[in-house]
């Protein structure tokens, strides 16, 4: 992932709702979950959630699918997992490897 695009994704994950909106879709899994149940589960009004899942869509972190009349939205773990190792990769100084980790606990 190059960090522009990390940047746009850590942004759009950068706001409370957005942040909360990320984690549902996460935990929803592979069928994701429909437009009208998210803003049930988060108590959103829906045209704040339209505009967060715009946000979360512009940066690729979540995808959105037509099934009949209903808007389902998925995490895009391709995205996610691409931000993760970015932010391993990257930021962490090995700090973060399990080896590092279990170094650590072992001092």
């Amino acid at each position: 992932m190059q960090s522009a695009k990390a940047v746009e994704a850590l942004s759009a994950l950068a706001q409370e709702h957005r942040l909360a909106l990320f984690r549902l879709l996460v935990q929803a899994g592979k069928p994701g979950m429909a437009a009208g149940a998210i803003a049930n589960s988060l108590g959103v009004p829906n045209s704040s959630l339209s505009f967060h899942l715009a946000q979360l869509r512009e940066a690729g972190l979540i995808k959105q699918e037509r099934q009949h009349r209903s808007l389902i939205y998925r995490a895009n773990y391709p995205a996610m997992n691409g931000l993760i190792d970015y932010l391993m990769e990257n930021c962490c100084a090995m700090e973060c490897s399990p080896q590092a980790s279990a170094e650590g606990v072992a001092r």
